[in-house]
């Protein structure tokens, strides 16, 4: 039977399987849980802008879920470095964070404070997209402070000008949540295609259409405005 892949788990909180998304739980991914925090009990203790703990190209995927918001914009760009350093050339990242664009239209509603949406810690306001959890900071967890923010276009520019080579991010509208892949290297177009489809949520990666320039020039990023999804390459 073949060695099981391996997903590195980065911020992963307190242990429960099912944060893990359903193609990572099977018996071909093996889970590392990784955290900033001992109180959480993960396999291994340290920062995303620090994880050499981890050799080069030593895991097959990473797993980020609402973490790079809690950096500094200043750390983001070494957080990815990581990210990038220690995925094997086949392999992949999968970022999850709050999409701002979203969270404005509510914020320009006056809704700050009013529940958007139900997370299993509780009723999520724009307030805690925006600026942290109010109830664990309330706690006195400041790690759940968010210190910076992405819209689609800028996690995706910010993705590609970092090294990854083929990024694609996608708007989970219902979840006001961006999702991203991120490849080390160039993928066949079917493979690529293949893993977008299973691991992105359901409606979020359906049709990619019209393309403009980045600013920077170089990269084409293709994007439907319907569909909410971007594709850089």
């Amino acid at each position: 039977m073949p060695a099981a892949m391996t997903v590195l788990h980065v911020g992963c909180g307190a242990p429960n399987p099912e944060k893990l998304p359903a193609p990572f739980r099977g018996e071909s991914w093996r889970e590392i849980r990784f955290d900033i925090d001992p109180a959480v009990r993960p396999d291994v203790t340290g920062t995303m802008t620090d994880m050499s703990s981890f050799a080069d190209g030593s895991v097959d995927a990473v797993y980020s879920s609402h973490n790079l918001e809690h950096l500094y914009v200043q750390e983001i760009p070494l957080a990815l470095k990581e990210f990038i350093r220690v995925l094997k050339r086949s392999g992949f990242a999968l970022i999850t964070c709050p999409d701002l664009q979203s969270v404005a239209t509510l914020v320009a509603d006056d809704k700050l404070i009013e529940p958007a949406y139900t997370s299993p810690a509780g009723p999520i306001a724009p307030f805690d997209m925006i600026y942290g959890h109010r109830a664990s900071l309330m706690k006195g967890n400041l790690h759940m402070a968010h210190r910076s923010g992405f819209t689609a276009r800028l996690l995706a520019v910010t993705l590609r000008e970092i090294g990854f080579a083929h990024v694609v991010v996608a708007r989970d509208r219902p979840n006001f949540a961006l999702w991203a892949i991120a490849t080390k290297t160039i993928w066949p177009d079917a493979e690529a295609k293949a893993i977008v489809q299973l691991f992105m949520p359901p409606g979020t990666a359906s049709h990619v259409g019209k393309s403009a320039d980045t600013a920077a020039g170089r990269d084409k990023i293709e994007a439907d405005q319907a569909s909410g999804v971007l594709k850089t390459r």
